[in-house]
């Protein structure tokens, strides 16, 4: 769906990485924490033989085209961790160098969750300084399929590097991590 390429937050970050694109190469540490209960084990969603698992059902969103979109095309790629509710990595993209977190468990979340609170943490670093994006998602799908009726939608040719890089990480093996990802380093701590 690429629909965070509508994200207001997102375009506005795009915007402004393409102005200083020459000049630096970014450290980046993207990480997407989003609690699911019990439910997500049983449904499709959590079934890596139904959806692919939570590298495909979010991570094909938050970390693939995404990051490909903001820094360029892959040039290298690594898996951390790869569990049922829980992934980490890291890619080298054209202008960055990434570490990724992806979670379902809410013990993951960086704050105590309060019944009818969010439970969704959305957030990007880049060279230290945190761009949250948690808010703003309940009219991206719909922001997409206008612009696909009016014939200014996404097609297969942007879709496809986040594909290929989703198969990668999803087959490729682990890789003893150079720089972690600080929610691994909790994790395992």
């Amino acid at each position: 769906m690429l629909q965070l390429r509508v994200h207001p937050a997102l375009v506005a970050l795009k915007k402004r990485l393409d102005q200083v694109r020459s000049r630096r190469r970014h450290q980046v540490v993207l990480t997407y924490v989003t609690a699911r209960g019990p439910w997500y084990g049983v449904s499709r969603k959590g079934s890596e033989e139904r959806s692919g698992g939570i590298a495909a059902n979010i991570g094909i969103h938050f970390f693939l085209d995404l990051l490909m979109w903001l820094f360029g095309a892959v040039q290298r790629s690594e898996v951390h961790l790869r569990e049922r509710q829980r992934m980490a990595g890291a890619v080298e993209l054209g202008s960055a160098d990434v570490t990724w977190f992806l979670s379902v468990d809410p013990a993951d979340l960086p704050f105590t969750p309060e019944p009818g609170t969010r439970t969704t943490c959305r957030s990007i670093q880049i060279d230290g300084e945190e761009i949250e994006f948690t808010d703003g998602f309940a009219d991206l799908h719909t922001r997409v399929y206008d612009e696909t009726l009016a014939g200014r939608g996404f097609g297969i040719a942007a879709a496809r590097p986040s594909i290929e890089l989703l198969y990668r990480i999803r087959t490729e093996p682990l890789d003893a991590p150079g720089f972690p990802h600080p929610f691994l380093e909790r994790s395992r701590g």
